[in-house]
């Protein structure tokens, strides 16, 4: 199979590059390095079964069909391409709007063009602010449209639109994910969300970052098990035209996730308090009914071995964009 990732140098990106690779396939990534970084991609570059395509997939649809065309088309479009953290996608607003959008379309163009199967990777950042608790797949969300956040939040439900127009009106093979809170080796050091901020500072042992007073939940994914999730809900046949909710549905307080970072690491905690940014959702926790019964799926990394591992990274080495 040939599997195209957009995004493929960014975070979850290349974790599902060197999933496809080493499981015999071969790979196109395709990455303008907004935020992805090239050292994500060492592994796989030595692989003869993998190139790579510097390209803004939101650029004019015959850049990007050049761009995606190098020999045979692809069975799978995997689009990962966006912007995913709020110091990011507020640094990038009219980038992250246009990727979700134009981005989107070309990825489905190029879909329809060679009848290949697509899984757009949507966010837990859908649900905005929730009402509903855990959130499910059908419940519509609670987004403030015009908030700092909405460049994201709003996009992301566009492009679900869109992927789900093209169902309709094409037939064409589509899933759709919504990944909650996902963490592990590959993050950015100067990414901005939590498990980075937290595992960062930890190491340097200084304070740790909490806003409000940390009674605000979110639920953490090793990624690993995200990306197992993600292939299942590209390889099953139940899945097409369906919307899949990928998470750890144990949630935890900021302030109890910050104790055990700090356990973890060996450092005691101090807390640095900061004022709870505008839109931060409350609580924050899938449903994932729908990924066990048609992916046969659920998490089985600890939040303690995960944490392990991303400290270790970390250790070695933490990225920044493009590095």
């Amino acid at each position: 199979m040939r599997v195209l990732i957009t995004g493929g140098a960014g975070f979850i990106g290349s974790h599902l590059v060197d999933r496809y690779l080493e499981r015999g396939h071969e790979v196109v990534a395709v990455d303008n390095f907004i935020t992805g970084s090239a050292a994500n991609l060492e592994r796989a570059r030595a692989s003869e079964r993998f190139r790579f395509v510097e390209a803004d997939v939101a650029d004019e649809w015959e850049r990007v069909a050049a761009a995606f065309t190098l020999g045979r088309t692809p069975d799978l479009i995997l689009h990962f391409a966006s912007p995913a953290s709020p110091v990011d996608y507020s640094l990038r607003p009219i980038e992250t709007m246009a990727v979700n959008s134009r981005g989107t379309e070309n990825c489905l163009r190029a879909a329809l063009a060679w009848r290949c199967r697509v899984l757009y990777a949507s966010t837990s950042e859908t649900y905005g602010d929730p009402l509903e608790h855990p959130q499910r797949e059908e419940y519509w969300g609670n987004v403030n449209p015009v908030g700092p956040r909405s460049c994201y939040d709003e996009s992301k439900r566009f492009g679900e639109a869109l992927v789900m127009s093209y169902l309709r009106v094409h037939d064409l093979d589509v899933r759709i994910i919504r990944i909650f809170n996902t963490y592990g080796p590959r993050m950015r050091g100067d990414d901005g969300r939590v498990v980075p901020n937290f595992v960062t500072q930890a190491l340097a042992g200084r304070p740790l970052t909490v806003y409000g007073d940390g009674s605000q939940t979110r639920s953490f994914c090793y990624v690993d098990d995200l990306v197992e999730g993600i292939a299942r809900c590209a390889e099953v046949e139940a899945a097409r035209g369906v919307v899949v909710n990928l998470g750890n549905p144990n949630e935890y307080p900021i302030a109890v996730f910050a104790d055990i970072v700090c356990r973890i690491a060996g450092v005691p905690l101090t807390v640095d308090s900061r004022p709870m940014p505008v839109d931060d959702p409350g609580r924050r926790c899938p449903d994932i009914s729908r990924a066990r019964r048609l992916l046969g799926w659920e998490p089985v990394v600890t939040l303690e071995e995960g944490l392990t591992r991303t400290l270790r990274a970390f250790a070695e080495y933490a990225p920044t964009a493009n590095s």
